[in-house]
């Protein structure tokens, strides 16, 4: 009798610790459970801004990356030293021309010109002497220019084109005096800029800051974007007592219309 009673109370000792541990491992995955899901939902809070919270200020209201900006692709990789061989010998060879054309003084046409003399020479004489050196000629593969890039690069230059003539119609038709003022400004500065250095020197001065600027910006972009919105708002205080002073005195274009009527 006594171990039939042993034997039952077995069981029953072991149903229970089981209870007990399934009772411990239960709160054990409900509480990990609930701690996973309350990180998860401080990641999210993190992550998503409320959308109280003011967005930050961009230079020139930027809202895309600077990857973007540049047009995304191949050109974006080189301006951003994605590869940095890549853009190290684009802008190498870049530098290259420069000295060749403007402080050496060498003129494209007869660069082009002893290029091509070069080139040929060697493919005749390679052609010809192939025969007695016995060995294969030389394979020119076949050069053809394909049509949709090109149509698509003019398509686009025309739409380009097309588009600053209508922002020069609107700043001409008197509507819009700060773009006026601000287009002159430029004017005047290309101008000045044009003076000094000729139309080689400065593509170059442009090609070079196009591989310098945006790296850097994208690098430090908290400090510059910072600095530019306190820039930006200093500039709009003195704008407003320009425009109170002295943008508000002139006459509009639409004031003649008046006069007409």
């Amino acid at each position: 009798m006594a171990e039939e009673q042993h034997l039952h109370e077995e069981p029953k000792a072991e149903s229970l610790m089981e209870k007990i541990s399934e009772k411990i491992h239960g709160h054990g995955d409900a509480s990990s459970s609930s701690s996973s899901d309350s990180e998860d939902e401080k990641k999210k809070s993190h992550s998503s801004p409320s959308p109280t919270q003011p967005k930050a200020y961009k230079l020139f209201g930027r809202e895309k990356p600077v990857h973007n900006v540049l047009g995304g692709g191949k050109p974006a990789d080189v301006f951003l030293w994605r590869n940095k061989k890549i853009s190290a010998g684009v802008l190498g060879g870049a530098t290259a021309l420069w000295i060749l054309f403007e402080l050496l003084e060498y003129h494209l046409l007869t660069l082009v010109c002893h290029i091509l003399i070069l080139v040929l020479a060697v493919l005749f004489l390679w052609s010809n002497a192939s025969t007695f050196i016995n060995k294969s000629p030389p394979r020119i593969p076949e050069f053809h220019i394909p049509e949709d890039p090109v149509l698509q690069i003019a398509a686009a230059v025309r739409i380009e084109i097309n588009r600053a003539f209508g922002v020069l119609r609107d700043i001409a038709s008197g509507r819009d005096l700060k773009k006026f003022l601000s287009v002159i400004a430029g004017l005047w500065i290309l101008s000045v800029v044009g003076h000094w250095c000729n139309f080689l020197t400065l593509f170059y001065i442009a090609f070079v800051l196009l591989h310098t600027v945006p790296v850097l910006y994208e690098k430090y972009e908290g400090h510059v974007d910072a600095f530019a919105e306190k820039a930006h708002g200093e500039i709009k205080k003195q704008y407003v007592v320009f425009d109170s002073k002295v943008l508000s005195k002139i006459p509009r274009g639409p004031l003649k219309d008046r006069k007409k009527d």
